[in-house]
């Protein structure tokens, strides 16, 4: 028995998800990458680690960071936007496993506020005004 070939609304919806988990994939990334860059920087100069190891391995990190902005195919202004929210939830993320300090309730519902922002971004029709 042959299956049916998936209708035109089918297709553009499973493209919009992995559209959207690409995106949200690449951006968690890039806050992990900065806030690790940000967090080296803090061990340097609060004398936890050495500054001849930190200074470099934070440039290498901040610079990925940065780079890893520019692998987005919406407006820069867009993609800092959208990237803010999944920023907030990296640093959650930090928080709990570097920090070892529980998120609150409070946090949870902010982070989620953020990430549906950042969902509404990303899902927004490319074409026209602010698409590359």
């Amino acid at each position: 028995m042959a299956l049916a070939a998936p209708s035109e609304e089918e297709l553009l919806l499973h493209s919009t998800i992995m559209s959207l988990l690409s995106i949200l994939g690449l951006f968690t990334l890039t806050g992990f990458v900065e806030i690790a860059g940000c967090w080296l920087i803090l061990q340097g100069t609060t004398g936890r680690w050495t500054w001849w190891w930190c200074a470099p391995a934070a440039t290498v990190a901040l610079a990925l960071f940065a780079w890893l902005l520019t692998c987005h195919q919406m407006a820069s202004g867009r993609v800092y936007a959208a990237y803010g929210g999944i920023y907030v939830l990296a640093s959650l993320g930090w928080l709990a496993a570097v920090d070892r300090v529980r998120p609150t309730l409070w946090d949870y519902a902010g982070v989620a506020l953020c990430v549906a922002g950042t969902i509404i971004i990303c899902l927004q029709p490319q074409a026209g005004v602010g698409a590359r």
